[in-house]
């Protein structure tokens, strides 16, 4: 018995993966150069829908530009009229073209409100 180690017992908080955290997972996380907004309350998904549509209403018409060129090329589609089908999807292209410029230019003028 005197060659075998010694063999110590773990206490459970010892044993739990949680007690090796690096940080504590009920707070969120502290980053360098980032501050968190003080939120007077909690906004619902049809506030923060209606919020995000007049800070840029061009993205929800760009998608429903989209949405309505698919629809509508899709029955064209559907019916065999090809050329009808084609310029629809030409211009389903053309909206998420559309789409894509104004996400990019909302965000280019929040960046710009943000520093000012």
């Amino acid at each position: 018995m005197a060659g075998e180690p010694a063999v110590t017992e773990l206490t459970p908080a010892a044993k739990s993966p949680a007690a090796f955290a690096p940080f504590d997972f009920s707070q969120p996380p502290d980053i360098d150069g980032f501050s968190r907004l003080p939120a007077d309350r909690d906004e619902t998904v049809k506030e923060k829908f209606l919020r995000k549509t007049k800070e840029n209403p061009f993205v929800p018409i760009g998608c429903l530009g989209t949405a309505g060129a698919l629809a509508f090329g899709l029955r064209a589609f559907n019916q065999g009229k090809t050329r009808q089908s084609q310029l629809m999807m030409r211009g389903r292209i053309f909206a998420q073209g559309f789409t894509v410029v104004a996400i990019i230019a909302g965000v280019f003028i929040t960046a710009v409100k943000a520093k000012q």
